[in-house]
């Protein structure tokens, strides 16, 4: 089973294509792979990550988090243990 994040961003991405077979045509799948893809709470496949991105707008990082995870914001990259004076 998948993350409930990863789930519910591929429900956004498939609603902002507006159906089950748009979002099929866009992937180059069949209608009933989607379905199945929703059904089982199954992730997006990896190889349609890309294409769903750039058609809706939903982040890849929220999409498969677990292929494209979220870089720590610069400022909070590094930790300063020094004490302050």
């Amino acid at each position: 089973m998948t993350q409930v994040g990863q789930y519910d961003a591929m429900i956004r991405a498939l609603e902002a294509m507006g159906s089950q077979a748009a979002l099929a045509s866009l992937c180059g799948v069949t209608q009933p792979a989607v379905w199945k893809w929703v059904k089982n709470g199954k992730a997006l496949p990896a190889e349609y990550v890309l294409k769903v991105e750039a058609s809706t707008g939903i982040s890849r990082h929220d999409l498969r988090p677990d292929l494209y995870p979220r870089e720590a914001d610069d400022d909070h990259a590094a930790v300063n243990l020094e004490p302050t004076r």
